[in-house]
C-alpha cells in the first residue's frame, strides 16, 4: 500500500479508529522514511464535543511532530452521510494535491466492511457493489480493513499505565454513534447485533470473507471482460450476441468497459442491427441525464425485440 519514503496524507478525526491509524504509521514513520500529514474535518455537528475532537487531534500532531490542516465547513440544513463523505474526500484529496503528496489513509475497519455490505445488499446491488472496499482505490489506502474495531479497542485497554495519553485520554467517543439516525448506525446498532445473537456469532468475519471472495471474483470477471472488449472491439464499436445480451452481469461489464474506453463529451446513442441472430454494432453511450442502468435496458429491449 506504501514503499519507502512516501508521502501520506491521514485522516484524523479523533475516534479510536483514526488514532490507531495515527500511531501506527508513526511507529512506521523513521522506518519507511514517511511523510505524515494530518488532516481533520470539523462539521460542528457535536457543539463543544467537536471542539474537543479537533483539539485532541491538534495536541496529537503536536505530540508527534506532524503539520495539520483543518477544514470547517458550512454544512447546508439537510445533510446525508453521503454528503458529509464527499466533503471529507474532497478535502483529503485538496490537501494530497497542494503538498504533492503520494496517498490518503483512512481509517476504515474490518466493521466498516461488514456495514457497507450489509447496507448495499438491503439497498440492492451487484458484485461491483458487493465487493466493497478496497485496501487500496486509486489514491486512497485503508491499512486497517483486516481489523476489527474490538481489537483497535483492546489495544487501547492494554495501554493499562495511561502514561502516554494526550489530554487525559487516547480517544475521543462519539456517541452520536449510539444512535439510529444514518442509515449506517441502524445497521450497526440494530442489524449486526440481532444477526450476530440469533444467527451467527461469528458474522462479522464471516461476511467480511464473503465481501473479499466476492471482490477476487469480481476482479476476474472484469479482466476478462477487458480482455474479450480489446479483442473484439478494434474499431471502437461494440459486438454483442444474444447470449451476451441475456448475461445480464457480463453485459454491464462489457458495457461499463466500453464508457470507459471512450472518451466523449457529446453522449450518443445509435444501435444498428447486423444479423437475424442478434448481433448488433454501434456507438452507445447514456444520452444526458440518463443512467448507465436505463441505457443498458433500452438497449437490451431494442435487441432482443420486445
Amino acid at each position: 500500500m506504501w514503499e519507502r519514503n512516501s508521502k501520506i496524507i491521514l485522516g484524523v478525526s479523533g475516534g479510536p479508529d483514526s488514532v490507531f491509524l495515527l500511531e501506527f504509521f508513526v511507529s512506521l514513520q523513521k522506518k519507511y522514511n514517511l511523510q505524515l500529514i494530518i488532516a481533520h474535518i470539523n462539521y460542528a455537528l457535536r457543539g463543544k464535543d467537536s471542539e474537543k475532537d479537533q483539539e485532541l487531534v491538534a495536541a496529537l500532531a503536536q505530540k508527534f511532530s506532524l503539520e495539520m490542516f483543518v477544514l470547517k465547513p458550512k454544512l447546508p440544513k439537510k445533510i446525508s452521510e453521503n454528503s458529509l463523505r464527499d466533503l471529507r474526500y474532497e478535502f483529503f484529496e485538496k490537501i494530497r494535491k497542494e503538498n504533492f503528496f503520494d496517498s490518503i489513509a483512512v481509517a476504515h475497519t474490518l466493521d466498516d466492511q461488514v456495514e457497507t455490505f450489509l447496507m448495499r445488499v438491503i439497498r440492492g446491488s451487484g458484485l461491483n457493489g458487493l465487493q466493497g472496499m478496497k485496501y487500496r482505490s486509486e489514491k486512497i489506502i485503508r491499512p486497517l480493513l483486516g481489523i476489527s474495531k474490538k481489537e483497535i479497542l483492546l489495544y487501547f485497554k492494554n495501554k493499562t499505565d495511561g502514561t502516554d495519553k494526550t489530554n487525559g485520554t487516547y480517544y475521543r467517543t462519539d456517541k452520536t454513534n449510539k444512535e439510529s439516525l444514518f442509515f449506517r448506525n441502524k445497521v450497526r446498532n440494530l442489524l449486526l447485533p440481532f444477526l450476530e445473537k440469533n444467527f451467527n456469532p461469528n458474522i462479522r468475519k464471516t461476511i467480511s470473507n464473503s465481501a473479499v471472495s466476492i471482490s477476487q471474483d469480481y476482479d476476474l470477471i472484469s479482466a476478462l471482460t477487458k480482455k474479450n472488449f480489446r479483442a473484439n472491439s478494434p474499431s471502437g464499436k461494440v459486438v454483442y450476441t444474444r447470449s451476451t445480451i441475456f448475461a445480464q452481469p457480463t453485459f454491464q461489464n462489457i458495457y461499463h468497459s466500453y464508457l470507459s474506453h471512450i472518451n466523449t463529451t457529446q453522449p450518443t446513442q445509435e444501435f444498428s442491427r447486423t444479423s437475424e441472430k442478434g448481433c448488433v454494432g454501434g456507438n452507445l453511450t447514456p444520452p444526458s441525464g440518463e443512467s448507465a442502468h436505463q441505457a443498458i435496458g433500452k438497449l437490451k429491449t431494442f435487441l432482443i425485440g420486445q
